[in-house]
């Protein structure tokens, strides 16, 4: 049998998806099932009274239930990152109602749910519930917010700063004072929503005749799920199972948990009745988190030469009305600690801010505080650049870290494993950076305006230890736990705390046991989202699927393997240490000829009826895998573009990803993350964009105004990869899903400000609409 880890093996979980078999929550109906729609506020902040007497009457209304309702009976949806030594503003105030009660914060606030025998009667009823506004002083962006006589989200705060953390290492006025120049730039980085193809979604059930409550729901984490569930609304653990089964995509959007899943559990409980809610598309903008809506404001010390010395600045981010399941993290731990990406950096002060506003709250879309880390960062390198008069990628080349393992940052990181040399040689054969260059300079005296924007990214994924986790505050585990069971038949059941929504992880970990166990593919089933079905599991984000929970599996393969050397040992009359396995089968050192299969192996595990003494039957194993370190996956990414002065649209003509993500399982699927993470980038960089008006009503609520990439606007994106195996997990993976939208967005970015230099445009904010780049052209005519 030939090695299957590193061979580009088409996903097994697409073809029931391709051909319409997939079972998503929205496909699911059980008997007696209502449906809830949820009256939302339209107003950004005011005084509330809620009258439902009418809703109430209506003809196949089941209930009607209001913020009054519940008041005392369930708990507040509250925050899991608790960021240590940051002043963090307590549960009390930081922690969602599950219905507005009194008073709303945002726009589309939840302030009653119906409830109906149909969803399109439940729809027509809630038209009928009577919300009365008393409306007060909003905000909605974060520099009105941090206004000293800026309206207060909470009233019983001083300021809208809901944390403050500072990261500090070196002598920075030191070396600010002693350095040739200092670059200062205040950037702002647009808010997005994730849009994944299928909005969220939830079934609660409770079985009143055994207390068990059973929430089919669109979930990255359903273990996360239950202990919500569980502390909310005051049920036993063991009482809840939470099942994610086919998910159209996460980006981020499923990890939080919403109220609406917690209050069709309560209303599923008090009706004992199924109850199916549906999030349109239109509600997606309003209440589903947010990402990005970062303000920067930040100055880089160098020296003639480029060399980067010291860094500081502030960063706010808004958090929306409330703190996010892991908002909190997101705006200081895995933004701050990034920030310096590959670079050598000798001192770095650097203080992030989460600012409440009237806003829908913002938390982890894909790559969560480190997309707006690097888009800061490779912001400030082309700045440097252009003012030192260097080339961008030679003063990158200036400043990186040095190759090797457990590489030590400025902010305290160890990078598993950095190699930026072997990116560089990847890149030189592959981009033709120079021929470029030289394009460029053509086309401007022919009166075309190319840019070409590089971009050296580096991710903080896989996360871990839990130990260091919890030291920054998140309130969980990070290690993954995994199963692999051998059946009679010599078919193999792998069970996964992880959930593959997209990803390809059933094919990953069937490539990994395949490996181990030297058995076809097509005898393994990979079985996740189940937590009845699962002992434990922490879910997938943050790019740790392979690294973390691959892992878990390679571990529990290596088990079964080890064990059933022992039984095959006895079957051969020899001892396990005189036994080799290859390709699925042991065989005696001395004798190769005597051998048996690990099916064979399998059946004699299973029927027991010849096993060595001391060895329990069946031949499976379990794993729970906690790595020594976070992964640092890292690249280098170009995009040229050309820009239209006449009307400010850009062509993007060009995009090469040159990407190491440590060992690559599956080539094939890490090209398609890759590429998806580019769109992803390039819609945030061109195209998307959540706006408030001042007094906080979205301006953005459909895809009418919201605008995603189209085929056409993408190029044929080069994809690319070396490998620097990482030594913090076995399988030495990095995580690979997050990378192409963290370098993007700023890829993009640099382009479009390149190609708009000869009108002295030095910088702009984006999102990069033609509208924006031809009123910059404009404003700076005169100047040129």
């Amino acid at each position: 049998m030939t090695a299957v880890i590193g061979k580009p093996i088409k996903r097994f979980e697409d073809d029931k998806l391709i051909r319409g078999l997939g079972q998503y929550v929205e496909d699911l109906k059980l008997p007696k099932m209502v449906y809830a729609v949820f009256v939302r506020s339209q107003v950004a902040h005011a005084e509330i009274k809620v009258n439902a007497d009418q809703a109430r009457a209506e003809e196949g209304v089941v209930a009607v239930i209001t913020g009054e309702d519940i008041e005392g009976k369930v708990g507040k949806n509250f925050t899991a990152w608790i960021v240590p030594n940051s002043n963090q503003v307590g549960a009390e105030i930081s922690s969602r109602p599950l219905l507005a009660c009194r008073k709303v914060k945002y726009v589309g606030e939840p302030i009653a749910m119906v409830i109906a025998e149909s969803k399109e009667r439940a729809f027509d009823v809630a038209e009928l519930v009577e919300v009365e506004y008393k409306e007060l002083p909003a905000v909605a962006s974060i520099e009105n917010a941090i206004r000293e006589d800026a309206p207060l989200v909470h009233e019983q705060m001083q300021s809208n700063i809901a944390l403050k953390w500072q990261i500090k290492n070196g002598d920075v006025d030191r070396i600010f004072s002693e350095s040739d120049r200092v670059i200062r730039q205040k950037i702002y980085i647009n808010r997005a929503a994730p849009v994944p193809i299928e909005p969220r979604a939830c079934i609660a059930d409770y079985n009143f005749s055994n207390g068990k409550l059973t929430l089919w729901v669109t979930s990255q984490n359903p273990h996360i799920h239950r202990f919500y569930i569980a502390n909310v609304l005051g049920i036993p653990e063991q009482k809840v199972r939470v099942i994610a089964p086919d998910v159209g995509g996460g980006f981020g959007a499923k990890i939080d948990i919403y109220n609406e899943e917690l209050l069709a559990c309560y209303a599923s409980m008090i009706l004992k009745r199924p109850v199916k809610w549906v999030e349109t598309r239109s509600e997606h903008f309003v209440a589903s988190l947010h990402g990005r809506d970062f303000l920067v404001d930040v100055e880089f010390a160098v020296m003639s030469d480029g060399k980067v010395r010291a860094i500081r600045g502030n960063s706010y981010a808004n958090m929306g009305a409330y703190l996010g399941t892991v908002s909190p993290g997101v705006a200081s731990v895995l933004h701050g600690l990034i920030l310096p990406g590959p670079y050598a950096i000798e001192a770095f002060d650097y203080t992030t801010h989460a600012v409440f506003t009237n806003t829908m709250i913002l938390d982890a879309d894909r790559g969560a505080g480190r997309p707006e880390a690097i888009f800061v960062l490779e912001r400030m390198m082309d700045l440097i650049a252009d003012e030192l008069g260097i080339d961008p990628l030679e003063l990158r080349k200036r400043n990186y870290l040095p190759s090797g393992e457990n590489i030590q940052t400025v902010t305290g990181l160890s990078y598993d494993s950095l190699d930026f040399s072997k990116v560089l040689s990847k890149f030189g054969e592959v981009s033709d950076y120079e021929i470029l260059r030289e394009k460029q300079k053509k086309a401007r005296q022919e009166g075309r305006f190319l840019g070409i924007g590089v971009v050296s990214s580096i991710d903080i994924c896989g996360f871990a230890p839990s130990p260091v986790v919890g030291a920054v505050g998140l309130q969980a585990g990070q290690w993954e736990s995994a199963a692999v069971r051998f059946h009679p038949t010599g078919k193999i059941t792998v069970l996964t705390g992880t959930h593959s929504h997209g990803q390809g992880g059933d094919t990953t970990y069937a490539q990994i046991v395949s490996e181990i166990l030297g058995v076809p593919l097509d005898s393994i089933e990979v079985l996740h989202g189940d937590t009845d079905m699962i002992p434990m599991g922490w879910g997938t984000y943050g790019s740790r699927g392979t690294s973390t929970g691959g892992s878990a599996v390679y571990r529990a393969a290596e088990k079964v393997r080890e064990k059933g050397r022992i039984i095959a040992a006895h079957v051969l009359n020899s001892k396990p240490e005189e036994i080799e396995f290859e390709n699925g089968e042991y065989f005696l050192k001395s004798d190769p000829q005597k051998k048996i299969t690990i099916q064979e192996v399998a059946l004699h595990a299973n029927v027991g009826w010849n096993l060595p003494e001391g060895v329990e039957p069946g031949l499976e194993a379990q794993s729970f895998f906690d790595p020594p370190n976070f992964t640092y996956p890292f690249g280098i990414h170009l995009c040229v573009v050309e820009v239209k002065p006449d009307t400010g649209e850009v062509e993007i003509q060009k995009y090469v990803a040159v990407d190491d993500a440590g060992k690559i399982i599956n080539p094939m699927l890490a090209e398609a993350q890759i590429h998806g993470g580019v769109v992803h980038g390039i819609g945030h960089a061109m195209f998307e964009n959540i706006a408030y008006t001042d007094d906080g009503q979205i301006l953005t609520g459909s895809f009418n105004e919201y605008a995603l990439p189209k085929a056409h606007f993408i190029p044929r994106i080069e994809s690319y990869f070396t490998e620097t195996p990482s030594p913090a997990n076995p399988i030495g993976a990095k995580g690979i899903g997050e990378e192409g939208a963290i370098a993007a967005q700023i890829a993009v970015a640099n382009a479009i400000i390149d190609a708009l230099k000869p009108f002295g445009v030095k910088h702009l904010d984006g999102p990069y609409t033609p509208a924006r780049i031809w009123k910059a052209i404009r404003g700076n005519l005169a100047k040129v």
